[in-house]
């Protein structure tokens, strides 16, 4: 790890900003960039250049690790625009946090906080523009490292490069999704690399959630390797559920800790309401489905922030959740986070970092 002081960021403004073009109230997930980027380097036991730069394609060697060995990292964050045109970002220390842990996982440089954090806030205040304030709307923030050594072999990168590049998005869901659980395939196993957001978790759902599209499910309900017998995500996100009083989540280390799963779990505990963080089974759920001890049930995560699930699919039949309409936790705290995240009420956790 470098031993890190204060970094100086250099600023290159763009020369053509691609600003008026964007249509607000018709933005698609992922596909409009911000003008800038933030581009670090890691070379030589230091991070060096900080530098905010045009957002354009990078050139890279045919035989940058990354592309061999897959060292890559990334994380999600949201920024919003309050009415009086106030730009926050949400908890991003947490996303910081977990980044580090990743980068230790697949052994990568941990990115200081001067980098990471203030270097995103520097980010923002140049872009800040671009930060959507329609109702439904934010600034979808991706942090994300990669090894950058330009060498084939079986070892950790010497180079690294880290960027933040961001764009602004409607919901990533726009209706209730169905979930097929998953028997078959798996995501994760024990003292894998589950719990760390990186690039190989992603490429290795693609096709068995392609599986679950063809038969007309939304998403994969994610189990554990071992017996398939435990619920783990719901494809790009955390699974939280109310079972009986109690709102209850999937907890182990082939999970992501995601950061709005933490979020939700620490207002239920506030709120007075029994939260846990254990072992679910298939098979409870089900049965708590049939008996109607399983009132909600949703997926979580920044892009999807909350989305309500519609029905489950288990052993080829499919098990319908209750109406939207009554479910009083979920619905509660999505209010209640729109509003916080969107200043219309007091932040009395500090969870709204004003850039």
């Amino acid at each position: 790890m470098s031993e890190t002081n204060t970094f100086s960021i250099r600023v290159e403004p763009t020369t053509q900003s691609r600003l008026s073009q964007v249509d607000f109230s018709n933005l698609k997930f992922g596909q409009i960039m911000s003008d800038h980027m933030l581009v670090a380097n890691y070379d030589n036991g230091a991070w060096t250049d900080v530098s905010i730069v045009p957002y354009g394609d990078l050139s890279i060697s045919p035989s940058m690790s990354a592309l061999h060995y897959g060292q890559s990292i990334f994380e999600g964050i949201k920024g919003y625009k309050f009415a009086d045109g106030t730009v926050s970002i949400f908890r991003p220390d947490k996303n910081l946090e977990r980044f580090n842990k990743s980068a230790r996982r697949l052994q990568m440089p941990e990115v200081p906080e001067e980098i990471f954090i203030d270097g995103l806030k520097e980010l923002l205040q140049v872009d800040q523009a671009w930060v959507p304030s329609v109702d439904g709307t934010s600034l979808y923030i991706r942090p994300y490292m990669f090894a950058t050594e330009a060498a084939l072999g079986v070892h950790p990168s010497v180079s690294y490069k880290f960027i933040i590049i961001t764009c602004p998005v409607g919901a990533y869901y726009s209706k209730p999704i169905s979930l097929k659980v998953e028997t078959h395939y798996t995501r994760a196993a024990e003292g894998g690399v589950g719990f760390s957001k990186n690039a190989g978790n992603y490429a290795l759902s693609l096709y068995p959630t392609q599986l679950a599209n063809e038969e007309g499910y939304d998403q994969i309900m994610w189990t554990d390797a071992a017996e398939h017998k435990y619920i783990e995500e719901a494809g790009t996100a955390n699974l939280i559920f109310r079972i009986g009083d109690t709102i209850i989540t999937p907890h182990g280390d082939t999970i992501l800790h995601g950061v709005t799963r933490r979020t939700i779990m620490e207002l239920a505990e506030k709120w007075g309401y029994k939260a846990e963080q254990r072992k679910v089974s298939v098979q409870e759920l089900i049965d708590g489905i049939k008996d109607g001890t399983v009132t909600e049930a949703f997926a979580a995560g920044t892009a999807a922030t909350i989305t309500h699930i519609s029905k489950i699919g288990f052993q080829g039949e499919d098990f319908e959740l209750p109406p939207v309409e009554g479910r009083e936790f979920s619905n509660k705290v999505l209010d209640y986070l729109n509003q916080l995240r969107y200043g219309k009420i007091e932040d009395p956790f500090g969870w709204n970092f004003i850039v």
